[in-house]
């Protein structure tokens, strides 16, 4: 068996939980302030939401419909399955008043197989009332807060539309950190005007904070989104499979050691897939990915600075 050369998340949650925990994605009918006029309209130019959670539910179903149903699903396939966390997925899911977030957590935890939330949101969309919410149910649930910071540049922040900055996103980390809630880190890489030495920047930027878990996402080109609209007037480079495996080993390489990480490859409905076209499986890249690792002697964090 082949060593994994980073920290991968089924062994730490195995190490946590003494089992495997499925995640399992629910849409409860949320949406974003860059989308809404609140802080900009359109929403983030690479996002078509159903490219990114096309495994979710819809949201015509109940909370509890798409969770129990879920779960069923789940231990028919598994008998042996029977701790789950409830991934608030789709857009931004703490943009809404504090009530109406205790209602759908709380409901979300009453499944007695439900160990724990995983909430998908934006750093403009927390503040002291709802950490403070998140930070009392992370005394007895396993509370995972999932900020989407895309780039550590804040000139592609402001190209991509995210209606939010740097400093906004240290603001969110600063507020929730300390407090029993783990946090994770969202990235893209392969933004056309980004050269790599911005994108590793992310890596050590996001080295500094104190955040359990990163999730790596290539970028990609989708239909009905501004991105894809300006690829299909000027296409422009996407990157290759070996281009892209070969960034994240110099990515994992300074990263923090300490640092899980829950994603390094993203995917997409094929029908919706402008660029790029990747012939094999993501399964089989990071074999590909773990096995040059070893071969070359390098693992996450082996050049880490503090």
């Amino acid at each position: 068996m082949q060593k994994i050369p980073y920290n991968l998340y089924s062994r730490y949650i195995k190490k946590v939980h003494g089992q495997r925990v499925q995640k399992i994605s629910i849409n409860a009918d949320f949406t974003c302030p860059n989308r809404d006029g609140t802080v900009a309209s359109g929403g983030c130019t690479y996002c078509n939401n159903d490219s990114f959670s096309h495994y979710t539910r819809n949201s015509s179903d109940s909370l509890k419909e798409q969770i129990e149903d879920t779960i069923k699903h789940y231990q028919v396939e598994s008998s042996s399955l029977n701790k789950f966390f409830v991934y608030f997925q789709s857009y931004s899911n703490t943009y809404a008043p504090i009530k109406e977030l205790e209602k759908l957590y709380l409901e979300a935890l009453e499944h007695k197989d439900v160990i724990g939330l995983c909430i998908g949101t934006r750093s403009d969309c927390v503040d002291k009332e709802k950490i403070n919410f998140l930070e009392q149910l992370s005394k007895s649930y396993d509370i995972t807060i999932e900020y989407g910071l895309e780039s550590a540049s804040d000139d592609t922040l402001k190209k991509i539309n995210r209606g939010h900055d740097i400093h906004n996103f240290l603001s969110a980390i600063d507020l929730t950190a300390n407090r029993g809630i783990k946090m994770c880190a969202h990235l893209i890489l392969g933004f056309p005007w980004e050269n790599e030495q911005t994108m590793l920047e992310g890596a050590n930027f996001i080295s500094k904070l104190p955040i359990e878990f990163v999730k790596l996402h290539q970028l990609h080109i989708v239909k009905h989104t501004v991105l894809g609209s300006e690829y299909l007037k000027k296409p422009f480079k996407t990157y290759t499979q070996t281009e892209y495996i070969e960034l994240l080993k110099k990515f994992l390489v300074i990263l923090r050691p300490d640092i899980v990480m829950q994603r390094l490859f993203g995917s997409a409905p094929e029908e919706l897939m402008l660029s790029p076209h990747w012939p094999e499986p993501l399964t089989q890249l990071n074999n590909r990915l773990i096995k040059e690792m070893n071969i070359e002697n390098i693992w996450q964090g082996k050049n880490y600075i503090q």
